[in-house]
């Protein structure tokens, strides 16, 4: 889009709908859309190719806010542009069920492509989608048909060039050539806390440089065609770019401009006519001049870039039908027809083999199964593939000009898991990616924003408990499991054996519309008998796995523990006191089955106890204070695990003493 008017009208445009609606709200952040309302300008009039009245469309650029607290500026960028964001949608900024939060919302606002706000998710989410484009131009192109051809735009500041997490994420995009990714460095200079070299006083140029960057540095942020002409070299070169825009935060704000009180509050009346005269922009609150709207609006350029792709994907159709189709059905996050078929095979062959293997093991013979049906599968792992077992017979490395479905995400769990957010949210494929349970620490916040956003992330833990053995409490995951469950909509699975395993694959893959994270253990673990019943109650998240008629109290178990209360079990048979054994691999899906089925696994009235190798108070909300948990509230020690699961009291003995407990109280 050529600008019809000048760009300083253009910016200013931006600046007043952000100054007004954090003065509506009396809540916001105002100091970063002042700054960068020059840099959008020269990026969506001159560059980013969208189509406000198709927010989804395939081939569309992916725009993300990384420094998210600037929300108003994409807001203002998509009112001004068309997309179905109407000046009433502005004056509703950070209000109840609006369509323009504190921070830019996936699914909430049309136009976000991801959710921002936690510092460094949004450049990493950027990393994810740009990886995205890569390997799906390498798998469906051909010559003459880019039907998959966009670039990954990304604006950060100071705040998201500090958090840890954008050198884990940068550094693996130099290494990849990810030469489709641009990011635009609003530098500035200040933070919440004031001027950032008190505390920032990184070389970001050289850094970005040494990551394997294209660097752009010194560019005027406040001249649109200084900016025009840096994302044209950043388009051409064969890495990805960091294009480093020197700004005033605040900027047309004559006496807050360049200081940190312009960064996160209201303006005030005052300060507003200020600038307003400061600016020569004479309109009322959120009044937009008809020649501003006309100068903006995108709609018809973004028509046609949309109609001239459509007439190549036609094309494209007739002469590679198969392929088409299958961009189609990916994009579209559809599993493909044999999928539960393939499933439910994979599961028989889980039955007759009855092996008793680990179930990280058994997790990888689940990959193993499913992938010849899921192209879509986009794998790896944080340098522990060897031990996660994440890859498969017939996956392929990525590595830099390399496409591939294995990423070696190197030692960066944080990183991993936004990226695979990013990977998700770009649409195409089905990412997973795995680490240690106890390192889930390090990749938590990009846990929980797969969550809020409803993403189909796959999320893999091995080495799940003290089980692991003699490298100690370091790397035993006391508490892990029960944090992850206190995550809303966090699907956690902790499966006890093969089928479990198989069955927790599969539903995972098939949640289109929230993550899951799928717990293994080191150790290996033996094969239970079930019913073709029981076998499909595992999809449940909990199960009646042993009954009896005279059952007088309730084993509740999951993991490997499931072994254990099945041995207790017949302990206190040989007792004359018969129980009743319930496996529940995911108690979040158990959670939502309805009333009946839960009522007739965990019968009222009935005294249960849980066992769990981690902390016990979870187990409460089941078991209730009459109830008894075997559990671990301390750290774990070094040594193998047979040792310390007696240690810990996780012995058949310890179980049958609980269990008379709760029966003699």
């Amino acid at each position: 889009m050529t600008p019809t008017l000048p760009t300083t009208l253009m910016a200013n445009a931006i600046r007043a709908l952000a100054m007004d609606a954090v003065q509506l709200a009396n809540s916001g952040h105002p100091g970063m859309p002042m700054g960068m309302a020059e840099i959008a300008v020269a990026l969506w009039a001159g560059h980013y190719k969208h189509n406000p009245a198709d927010p989804k469309w395939i081939n569309r650029d992916r725009f993300l806010l990384s420094n998210g607290h600037g929300s108003m500026l994409h807001y203002a960028l998509l009112h001004l542009s068309g997309y179905a964001l109407s000046i009433d949608d502005l004056k509703a900024f950070r209000q109840m069920h609006s369509k323009t939060p504190g921070h830019p919302e996936v699914d909430v606002t049309p136009g976000v492509e991801t959710t921002t706000g936690p510092l460094g998710q949004g450049i990493a989410n950027a990393v994810g989608m740009a990886l995205s484009e890569y390997l799906l131009a390498a798998q469906f192109n051909r010559p003459g048909f880019d039907v998959v051809d966009h670039h990954t735009y990304a604006f950060l500041g100071d705040g998201c060039l500090m958090e840890g997490i954008s050198h884990e994420v940068c550094a693996l995009a130099g290494t990849l050539g990810l030469n489709k990714l641009i990011a635009l460095y609003d530098d500035n200079g200040i933070s919440i806390d004031g001027k950032v070299e008190g505390w920032f006083t990184d070389d970001t140029p050289a850094r970005f440089e040494a990551y394997g960057w294209n660097v752009i540095r010194a560019v005027d942020g406040h001249d649109v065609g200084a900016v025009d002409a840096a994302i044209t070299a950043a388009k051409a070169s064969a890495k990805p770019t960091l294009i480093c825009c020197k700004s005033v935060i605040g900027k047309g704000a004559p006496n807050l401009e360049g200081g940190d009180k312009v960064h996160g509050a209201a303006l005030g009346d005052k300060e507003i006519a200020c600038a307003r005269e400061h600016l020569a922009w004479p309109h009322a609150p959120f009044e937009i001049p008809a020649e501003v709207y006309a100068a903006w609006d995108a709609k018809k350029q973004g028509a046609a870039r949309e109609a001239d792709w459509n007439f190549t994907f036609t094309a494209y159709r007739a002469q590679f039908p198969e392929l088409a189709a299958e961009l189609e059905r990916r994009m579209h996050g559809e599993l493909p027809a044999a999928f539960d078929a393939t499933l439910a095979e994979a599961l028989a062959a889980c039955v007759d083999k009855k092996e008793n293997i680990a179930t990280r093991k058994a997790s990888q013979n689940a990959i193993q199964a499913l992938a010849p049906v899921l192209p879509e599968f986009l794998g790896g792992s944080a340098d522990l593939t060897g031990s996660n077992l994440t890859n498969w017979k017939e996956c392929v490395a990525l590595r830099s000009g390399q496409p591939g479905n294995h990423i070696n995400y190197g030692v960066r769990e944080f990183g991993m898991s936004a990226i695979m957010n990013g990977i998700a949210l770009h649409g195409g494929f089905i990412p997973f990616g795995a680490t240690f349970l106890t390192f889930s620490d390090y990749s938590r916040n990009a846990l929980r924003m797969a969550a809020l956003m409803k993403l189909r992330s796959i999320f893999v833990f091995t080495h799940d408990s003290i089980g692991l053995g003699e490298d100690g409490p370091t790397h035993q995951s006391v508490e892990h499991v029960s944090s992850l469950r206190l995550i809303p909509n966090l699907d956690n699975w902790r499966p006890c054996d093969t089928a479990e395993s198989m069955v927790a694959w599969g539903c995972a893959v098939k949640r289109a519309d929230g993550p899951s994270t799928l717990i293994f253990s080191r150790q290996n673990l033996p094969f239970m008998e079930r019913t073709p019943a029981q076998l499909a109650d595992i999809a449940r998240g909990g199960y009646v796995l042993q009954d009896a008629p005279d059952a007088k109290a309730i084993l509740i178990a999951t993991g490997s523990e499931v072994e254990l209360a099945v041995k207790a079990a017949a302990a206190l048979a040989q007792e004359g006191v018969a129980v009743r054994v319930v496996s529940m691999p995911s108690t979040d899906v158990f959670d939502r089955q309805d009333a009946a089925y839960k009522a007739g696994v965990l019968t009222r009235g009935m005294p249960r106890v849980a066992i769990e190798a981690g902390v016990s108070d979870f187990w409460y909300k089941y078991v209730g204070l009459e109830g008894a948990v075997v559990g671990i509230d301390t750290f774990g020690e070094s040594a193998p695990a047979p040792v310390l699961f007696k240690h810990f009291g996780f012995t058949v003995e310890n179980v049958v003493a609980k269990v008379k407990s709760v029966l003699a109280a």
